[in-house]
């Protein structure tokens, strides 16, 4: 059956590269709600960020997957895996940026993860703590070989671009045909 997949893959990369980002995003996001919802941890602001481009590249994924088992048009596919690829660049930044808050490398988001000074008046002060998260940035919850979630989520993100620009160079080859 892998093997098959293989060869497949081989004859279509646009459809290998698709299915290969549906897969990681679908597993990554399972990951996250696992911690979340079955390990009771929870996320941070930085974290419900990370995950939107998990939420746009998915789907966007699937719809190439289908197009490219359709013989979609190569502009179509080339345009949704640059979309892709850049989204999960911006992603890999966030997440470098998370990571480097989690080690005090910098300073993080106010809400999550600094002190609350400058209260001023009273009605300051109650929209100053509406703001504020529970859930700390700068705090990694969980960490596995000394890396957090967020610093997980930078090789994945760089390696969901990296796929996404495969299946654009992939599809590129296809319009010139």
């Amino acid at each position: 059956m892998i093997l098959d997949y293989l060869a497949k893959a081989r004859k279509d990369p646009p459809l290998a590269a698709a299915a290969i980002i549906v897969a990681l995003g679908v597993l990554a996001l399972a990951i996250v709600y696992f911690f979340q919802y079955v390990l009771l941890i929870a996320p941070c602001p930085l974290c419900l960020e990370q995950r939107i481009a998990y939420y746009v590249c998915v789907p966007l994924a699937a719809l190439l997957w289908l197009g490219a088992g359709n013989h979609a048009s190569p502009k179509v596919l080339i345009a949704g895996f640059v979309v892709i690829a850049g989204v999960m660049l911006w992603n890999a930044g966030l997440s470098v940026y998370h990571a480097g808050v989690e080690w005090k490398l910098w300073v993080g988001p106010t809400d999550c993860s600094g002190p609350i000074d400058k209260f001023g008046s009273v009605t300051n002060m109650l929209n100053q703590l509406q703001r504020i998260s529970l859930v700390r940035c700068d705090d990694a919850s969980w960490r596995f070989l000394g890396i957090s979630l967020a610093g997980w989520d930078v090789p994945l993100s760089l390696t969901l671009a990296a796929v996404a620009a495969w299946g654009a160079k992939a599809s590129l080859a296809l319009r010139s045909r």
